[in-house]
C-alpha cells in the first residue's frame, strides 16, 4: 500500500507540475480549425516526454529510498558494515567521484543497484541477501559495477534517452491520429482521433522501450568493463558468476520490484521476446565478453 500511495502521489506531482509548466510557457492546444499546429505539438510533447523523465531522474535517490525501503548507513555508525562503507569509498576514490550515500534494504534478492540525478547525489544499495550469500570479493565486483554506472553518468543518459523516446512516440501517434481521423465523417473524428492516439501510443510506446532496452544492455557491458578496472576481472567475474548459481530463483525475485530492474545489477531474460524487453544482458553473455576482454 504505501508503494502504491508514493507511485500515485509522484504521478500527480509530476501531471500538475507539466501542466503548470505548459501554462507558463503559454503553449496552445495542437489541434485547431486549420489542422495541426507543429510547433505547438513538438512543445507539447517535448514537455510531457522530456519532463516527465527529469522529474523522475531529479526524484530517483528519494523515491529509490521509499520504495525498496532503503537504510543509509553513516560512515562513523556502520558497524559490521564498516567494511562495505569501506569498499564502497575506495572504489569511488579511485573512479574519481565523490562517495555516494551507502545503504541496504531488506531483501532475499541478490541484487544492488545506484541512482540518483549526478554524480554528487547518488546512492548505492544493496540487498541483505546478496550481503548476506556472497563473499567479500564477489561483493566487490558488484560494488564496483555501481561505482562505473555512476562514473558513466548512466542514470542521466538513460533518462535521456527514454525522455527523447517519449517525446517521438507521442509526436509521431497524434500526427498519424491525425491523418486518420480526416478519412471518417466530420462527427466521428474526435472519437476516432482519440482511439488512434491511445494504440500507437501503446504500440509505439513497446517499440520505443525496446530500443531503450539495449542502450540499457550496452551501459551493462559498459559498468562490467569498468567494474574489472576498478576491482579487478576475476571479481566481477565472480559476482556474476555467483548471480548464475541462484539466477533460476532470482527471476522470481526480481519482479517484487519490476520498475526499478534498470538500476539493478541483474534482470531477466527468456528467448529472444524475453531478450528484447530485457534491461540486462545475459549473465553468460556477460561473463563471456569479460573472459574475451
Amino acid at each position: 500500500m504505501k508503494r502504491i500511495v508514493l507511485f500515485l502521489l509522484t504521478n500527480i506531482m509530476v501531471l500538475v507540475t507539466l501542466s503548470i509548466v505548459i501554462n507558463v510557457l503559454g503553449i496552445k492546444p495542437y489541434l485547431n480549425a486549420n489542422g495541426i499546429d507543429y510547433t505547438s505539438l513538438m512543445l507539447f510533447c517535448l514537455v510531457w516526454g522530456m519532463g516527465g523523465a527529469l522529474i523522475s531522474l531529479m526524484l530517483s535517490r528519494v523515491m529509490a529510498k521509499w520504495m525498496m525501503g532503503v537504510k543509509v548507513i553513516s560512515p562513523q555508525n556502520a558497524g559490521q558494515l564498516g567494511w562495505y562503507v569501506d569498499m564502497v569509498s575506495q572504489y569511488a576514490r579511485v573512479a574519481q567521484i565523490p562517495v555516494p550515500e551507502i545503504g541496504y534494504y531488506e531483501s532475499p534478492e541478490i541484487n544492488g543497484f545506484a541512482t540518483g540525478p549526478s554524480k554528487s547525489r547518488s546512492l548505492v544499495a544493496l540487498s541483505t541477501g546478496l550481503l548476506q550469500r556472497m563473499n567479500r570479493d564477489e561483493v566487490a565486483g558488484v560494488v564496483a559495477h555501481e561505482i562505473s554506472h555512476i562514473k558513466n553518468g548512466d542514470m542521466v543518459t538513460m533518462t535521456l534517452i527514454q525522455g527523447v523516446m517519449n517525446a517521438f512516440v507521442m509526436f509521431l501517434a497524434r500526427v498519424i491520429a491525425f491523418a486518420v481521423s480526416q478519412g471518417v465523417k466530420e462527427e466521428n473524428r474526435s472519437m476516432v482521433n482519440f482511439i488512434v492516439v491511445i494504440a500507437l501510443d501503446i504500440l509505439l510506446g513497446i517499440l520505443g522501450m525496446i530500443v531503450v532496452f539495449w542502450f540499457s544492455r550496452q551501459r551493462e557491458f559498459r559498468a562490467d568493463a569498468g567494474s574489472a578496472q576498478l576491482a579487478g576481472r576475476e571479481k566481477m567475474i565472480a559476482a556474476l558468476e555467483a548471480l548464475k548459481r541462484v539466477y533460476g530463483r532470482q527471476d522470481e525475485l526480481v519482479q517484487e520490484h519490476a520498475s526499478l530492474a534498470t538500476m539493478k545489477i541483474s534482470g531477466k531474460k527468456g528467448g529472444l521476446l524475453g531478450m528484447l524487453g530485457s534491461t540486462h544482458p545475459s549473465l553468460d553473455e556477460r561473463i563471456a565478453r569479460l573472459k574475451l576482454a
